[in-house]
């Protein structure tokens, strides 16, 4: 039996999620859970915070999975958003909570930090989402500090193959500080 192709496999799984199949929840937990606390909680750096937000992308796709647009990208970058957006509006409504009780800081402060989160959250997903062999690459050159002839000796590629990887890799990674490059925030709010 040839395998599905991940466009065929969200077409599916938003059938089955469609169709209330419990199954297809735990499935789609199973597979993007990590992806979704992860971001959440490099948004929110809170724990429990993210669990909550984790809990409600997944009730969301339970519930309204005719949200999902294949047409604006895989389920993976859908998941991604939703957790993106719910765990911003988390950290922006705590940040004005606490200024409403008169913490230090200004709006000003809180959007800074929103951004960065952001930013860093887009980057933690670029990164995941990276085919394979960009990511070893970058992986050996910034977590082991190898140039890119140790790279290429370390993946057993040629030197050009690896400053390729590298180069392309780091463009991607680039793109986390852009507005634009976080992951669809598709139709549906939660």
């Amino acid at each position: 039996m040839p395998q599905d192709t991940p466009h065929r496999w969200d077409l599916r799984m938003q059938q089955r999620l469609a169709h209330g199949e419990a199954a297809a929840l735990g499935e789609l937990y199973d597979r993007f859970a990590s992806l979704v606390h992860g971001l959440a909680r490099r948004i929110l750096t809170d724990e429990g915070a993210a669990d909550t937000v984790t809990r409600e992308v997944f009730a969301h796709a339970w519930e309204h999975p005719e949200t999902y647009d294949p047409r604006q990208g895989p389920l993976r970058s859908w998941l991604a958003g939703l957790a993106h957006r719910l765990a911003v509006q988390r950290l922006r409504a705590a940040g004005a909570e606490a200024l409403a009780r008169g913490g230090t800081g200004s709006e000003e402060e809180l959007e800074r930090t929103v951004r960065r989160a952001s930013a860093a959250a887009r980057a933690d997903y670029i990164v995941q989402s990276m085919p394979t062999p960009l990511r070893a690459a970058l992986e050996l050159a910034y977590f082991q500090r190898r140039d890119y002839r140790q790279t290429a000796a370390d993946l057993g590629v040629t030197e050009d193959e690896a400053r390729r990887r590298l180069r392309l890799g780091l463009q991607l990674l680039s793109t986390a500080h852009d507005t634009g490059a976080r992951p669809p925030e598709q139709g549906g709010g939660a």
